[in-house]
């Protein structure tokens, strides 16, 4: 008891001393945390001035590190080596880049050559945008302005992605390059095209350029050094020069426009914005102006400021080619009762007055139009079945082969506009039919020849199973739903019937403002309807419907989808912070339309548009999705979580009639189906069949709760090393 007194007695002593004197304890530990700062912020500047070396040693003597472009000291590596990529017809590309990898390789830096022909820039490209690689774009223009045999696919894919909306505009942020184009200026509408096109996609895609664009010209007569070996060899130095520079770590150098020692980067963009808009090239200002480095989001804001001249010749094309349509005849204002507006002519007037000449060209290049109101478009999970990667989540709902699958619309115009509108609003609005209207037979013609002349182009292409290419030329499904309101189409019935004699089956998406016509529809394989929201002030906030009834015509829609006895299917699409709290709504609404299946759906961020509000932060996480299924599920006795479909962040809730002998059948029977048909054609329609004639046993990888999460175990799931850029399903 004595020595636990002694000991209380002890550390009651020091806590009263340690009172006592707290304000030299504080200042203690305010001066040491002072040295600490100090000691850090010395270290630091000491490294930055190793980093980037003393100015007055000599390059030559300094030490090198891996690359030989810093010191030895240097923690950082500016530029780790240097990819070559060219697309040649007669062999001068190939032969300069051989030339280029020896200077780059005098250099101390490793050196890659690499064939576009060999190269697959979906899986490369975005690799070196953590790479600190240099790549350089070596490409020729050919014949008609079109690349090189060598360089076709690189240059498609490249430019599908600059226009795809999935597709981030940030995907190759960080990627670091340089082109030099190899043309002849006695060809004046192509002159160096394919390098001019190159450069533009990507910079759309937001990598940086270290230096502007150089044009070689085989006209020896205008060609700016005498021969197209001296425009590169010229351009060569040039590049080497700026090579060395971001090997020793520095910035942008200034373009001589600086006031106050503050360089004016909104002038370079006001400037070049004007160098565009009066037709300026590139090229032409090499010579004024110091080298830099740029990508799109630091030139503009948006996406309003970018097109080159050769696109402006392009796009008034298309409205020419509109106006001599007008003049003919064909579109006639004081008569739209007989002739109705031509479409695209409508389109290009529209996009003419309100949007910017690179929405118009994304326009025209997004998808291949068909006669004066339809569209077609191949659908990206196209492309990765082609190659094995996975179909999209009908593979796995509903059994259809995605690599088969043509994805388009009969009517472009649309009767809503909604926030989450991949289109951005760009296609006609409208609550009636006014438009010039093209027979069914043709809209299908045009549709699969040039569905069919999109999956030629990927003969050849690496990856792409010889197979499954040849399966692709006989489309066996039809997705109604690229754009617009199919249902607005008056001969929708017969344009489905020429599809199902075809062999085709037909998924059609309607967006609920048209009750009459989806009673009068004829049997489709599979009957959607988007249903966005669940309350008359959601709809309207997010839908944006043209008409004054539309939650009428909405509640209408829904009961005639009821009526329907082939499959039907509720789409939700979920937006956070919109649409996502209103659980026993939608519950109501599914009792009322009783549809088959109902699919839930993450929105996909389509970027920036002054038409919507939607940022990133409105898209849900998968898990988010999933609990909003579970929570609804619950609320739904007749339904079940059937199927999934992880990476297009979607889930299906399917009625109980579905789930025979303990096993899910939401797969669809193909064969059958026709067969259905057939036999209602010859019987005029008196005999009738319901959904649940053509039903097929879903796969155990296709359920929810399976481990493949909706990936199909016959195919090999590609994952990219950079995962923050990957896009979600559609």
């Amino acid at each position: 008891l004595d020595v636990s007194m002694d000991m209380w007695s002890y550390f009651h002593t020091c806590l009263v001393s340690i009172w006592l004197h707290r304000f030299y304890i504080y200042s203690a530990v305010a001066l040491g945390i002072s040295l600490w700062i100090v000691i850090q912020f010395t270290t630091t500047r000491t490294k930055r001035k190793q980093s980037h070396g003393s100015p007055s040693s000599p390059e030559g003597t300094s030490d090198k590190q891996g690359n030989g472009c810093g010191p030895r000291q240097a923690q950082r590596i500016h530029v780790a080596g240097v990819k070559i990529f060219y697309g040649s017809q007669t062999g001068t590309a190939k032969r300069f880049a051989k030339a280029l990898a020896e200077a780059v390789f005098s250099l101390n830096l490793p050196v890659e050559i690499i064939n576009m022909e060999d190269y697959d820039p979906e899986d490369g490209l975005v690799e070196e945008t953590s790479s600190r690689n240099i790549c350089v774009f070596l490409v020729a223009t050919y014949t008609e302005g079109q690349p090189p045999e060598s360089a076709v696919w690189f240059c498609k894919w490249l430019e599908e992605a600059a226009s795809d909306f999935r597709v981030g505009k940030s995907f190759l942020q960080g990627l670091r390059y340089a082109v030099f184009g190899l043309g002849n200026s006695a060809y004046v509408d192509h002159y160096n095209t394919v390098a001019r096109r190159v450069d533009r996609w990507l910079w759309m895609l937001s990598a940086s350029r270290i230096m502007a664009r150089a044009e070689g010209d085989c006209n020896v007569a205008q060609s700016k050094h005498g021969s197209i070996e001296a425009d590169f060899e010229a351009w060569k130095d040039k590049f080497l020069t700026r090579l060395q520079a971001l090997c020793r770590g520095e910035k942008k150098p200034c373009r001589g426009k600086c006031k106050k020692g503050k360089c004016k980067s909104s002038g370079k963009q006001s400037q070049e914005s004007s160098d565009r808009e009066h037709g300026t090239s590139e090229q032409d200002n090499t010579e004024a102006e110091e080298l830099f480095e740029t990508s799109s989001e630091e030139e503009a804001g948006g996406t309003d400021s970018v097109v080159d001249v050769e696109d402006l010749g392009n796009i008034m094309g298309h409205m020419k080619k509109a106006k001599v349509l007008l003049l003919e005849g064909v579109w006639n204002v004081h008569s739209v009762n007989h002739s109705g507006y031509h479409m695209v002519y409508f389109m290009c007037q529209f996009l003419k007055a309100k949007l910017s000449c690179l929405m118009i060209c994304a326009l025209f290049s997004g998808y291949k139009l068909i006669g004066s109101h339809s569209g077609v478009k191949l659908c990206r999970w196209t492309k990765s079945m082609l190659r094995g990667r996975g179909g999209c989540y009908k593979h796995t709902f509903y059994g259809i082969e995605s690599h088969r699958c043509m994805e388009a619309t009969p009517s472009l115009a649309c009767a809503n506009k909604c926030v989450f509108c991949w289109r951005h609003h760009t296609n006609p609005v409208g609550t009636e039919w006014r438009w010039r209207m093209d027979q069914p037979e043709q809209i299908l013609q045009e549709a699969l020849e040039k569905h069919q002349n999109m999956i030629r182009q990927f003969k050849g292409v690496s990856g792409v199973k010889a197979a499954r290419l040849e399966e692709a030329l006989a489309v066996k499904h039809c997705a109604l739903s690229l754009v617009g309101e199919p249902i607005m189409y008056p001969h929708i019935n017969h344009l489905v019937r020429l599809l199902h004699q075809q062999g085709i089956s037909t998924f059609l998406v309607t967006n609920a403002q048209f009750p009459e016509e989806i009673r009068r529809l004829e049997p489709v394989t599979q009957l959607y309807v988007s249903v966005d929201a669940s309350t008359k002030e959601s709809l309207k906030r997010i839908d944006r419907p043209l008409f004054k009834d539309f939650w009428q015509r909405f509640l209408d829609s829904l009961k005639a989808l009821a009526e329907k006895q082939q499959r039907t299917v509720y789409r939700l699409t979920l937006v956070k912070a919109w649409n996502v709290d209103e659980l026993k709504a939608y519950a109501d609404l599914i009792s009322l339309g009783k549809p088959d299946f109902i699919e839930v759906k993450g929105v996909t961020y389509c970027g920036e548009s002054s038409a919507s509000s939607l940022t990133m932060a409105n898209v849900p996480w998968h898990g988010e999705v999933l609990s909003f299924v579970q929570e609804l599920a619950r609320l739904l006795p007749d339904y079940g979580i059937a199927c999934e479909h992880e990476h297009s962040n979607c889930l299906l809730l399917a009625h109980s009639k579905f789930q025979v002998d303990g096993e899910w059948r939401t797969w669809i029977d193909y064969g059958r189906f026709q067969e259905l048909v057939r036999e209602r054609e010859r019987s005029g329609g008196a005999r009738t069949f319901t959904a649940a004639d053509y039903t097929a046993r879903t796969p155990p990888w296709a359920l929810f709760g399976a481990k493949e999460r909706g990936f199909d175990p016959l195919d090999v799931r590609f994952q990219r090393k950079n995962k923050a850029r990957d896009t979600s399903g559609c």
